[in-house]
């Protein structure tokens, strides 16, 4: 049996993507892109814009907590992989193996290395983007297994930084030290293909738990596709959010005159949700609590939910509190079994709604209108882009390089000149 590098590098090498495969790296590009834009104002451009440019736009990209998820493997696929493939000059061909790699290593980390604390996002990202910038470097399958090695040392990232800086600052360091070790390959480095064998059990994942069928010719890019989010938080919070509007869309009910709030979910649904009672706008993307709040407060939990301001509204605070969240023990995914959400109101009548499925997962796909929606709220943000060519409308990967450095410039640190 080959070792593991050499099977992923063999597999992206002779990747051919069907139609379906395209059409996927296109919506991913777009949102992407889209996700980046809307973060131009954000304090993160400003920390990340001494870094190279996969880093500074992975960083960006993953701030808002607003790119796609793969939820087999429970990582950011496209907000590592675009920026790896778009600094190294690729194009779909090289994000599909870079996905697809990323995809299949994921699946072998398991959930296991995810609930041990493990950011799978990283921990995937930093060989797969060494394969997506590998290949549009020019690497054959060899120079891939071994860009694949050269990226292990840096394949680390922890859930302890949700909520903080350091979470969309990890997944940027993954870009980037896959683009490194695909240009330390190209350059010549040598590496041992049998390091990512050694280094998987380490971690907790196990080759085994890929599906026999994994490297089978005709099989998608990326197995089980991609979850577009719709509201801009942790995924795991999207179905809480979209029970809470389901339940809203049946009757009217005043945020004042909840007086109880209980929602029941298998506990590995609810594993990223750390902050109970978050505090800043971060801690609000990664909290069950919060996310219930703002859904009854807001109706669609936009951008403008995610501020310090808002999580701190005292409309909010004594939502939060109200918040009783009951787990079952079962489950293996952000999406195992189902949420259900009871609201008690003043006059003591109960209202519940369960949702298995949000909007935007892989087996609810977004509907046009709402990923058209989704790009027109991120593209509200940036309008003095609006006259740059590609912005939201289909962009190719040239142009969209092209637009991420017009968009996030390289500049010295701030710390720098402390």
């Amino acid at each position: 049996m080959p070792y593991f590098a050499e099977e992923l590098a063999a597999w992206a090498q002779s990747l051919d993507p069907s139609p379906a495969d395209l059409r996927l790296a296109e919506h991913a590009l777009e949102d992407t892109l889209a996700v980046s834009l809307a973060a131009r104002g954000h304090r993160m451009a400003d920390l990340a814009a001494a870094l190279p440019e996969a880093a500074r736009w992975a960083a960006v990209g993953h701030v808002l907590d607003f790119d796609d998820l793969h939820l087999p493997s429970t990582a950011h696929i496209s907000v590592v992989c675009v920026p790896a493939v778009l600094a190294a000059g690729g194009g779909p061909r090289e994000y599909l193996a870079a996905a697809g790699v990323m995809a299949r290593l994921g699946v072998a980390l398991g959930w296991r290395h995810y609930t041990g604390g493990w950011h799978a996002t990283c921990t995937s990202g930093a060989p797969a983007a060494a394969v997506g910038a590998g290949l549009a470097l020019g690497l054959d399958a060899e120079g891939l297994a071994r860009a694949i090695a050269l990226a292990l040392p840096a394949a680390g990232g922890v859930q302890r930084a949700f909520g903080t800086d350091t979470k969309s600052l990890q997944v940027g360091f993954a870009a980037e030290a896959g683009v490194r070790a695909a240009r330390l390959a190209a350059a010549g480095a040598g590496a041992d293909p049998s390091a990512l064998d050694a280094w998987l059990p380490l971690v907790g994942g196990d080759r085994a738990l890929l599906p026999a069928d994994t490297f089978a010719p005709g099989a998608p890019a990326v197995p089980g596709g991609l979850a577009t989010k719709i509201f801009p938080c942790c995924y795991a919070m999207q179905r809480p959010i979209g029970a809470v509007r389901a339940l809203l869309a049946e009757r009217a009910i005043s945020s004042a005159d909840v007086v109880r709030i209980v929602v029941r979910t298998p506990e590995a649904a609810v594993h990223p949700l750390i902050h109970a009672r978050p505090d800043t706008g971060l801690q609000g993307k990664f909290s069950l609590e919060y996310a219930i709040a703002a859904a009854l407060l807001d109706g669609h939990p936009g951008f403008a939910s995610f501020t310090d301001e808002q999580v701190r509204r005292p409309d909010a605070r004594r939502l939060v509190e109200l918040v009783e969240v009951v787990t079952s023990p079962a489950g293996a995914g952000l999406l195992t079994g189902a949420t259900t959400v009871e609201i008690t109101t003043i006059d003591g009548s109960t209202h519940t709604a369960t949702l298995a499925l949000p909007p935007g997962s892989s087996e609810l796909p977004a509907t046009e209108t709402e990923f058209a929606g989704k790009l027109a709220d991120c593209g509200a943000d940036v309008p003095d882009l609006l006259h740059l060519p590609g912005l939201l409308d289909g962009p190719d990967w040239k142009s969209a390089a092209e637009l991420l450095r017009a968009a996030f410039p390289a500049a010295p640190h701030p710390l720098e000149h402390a």
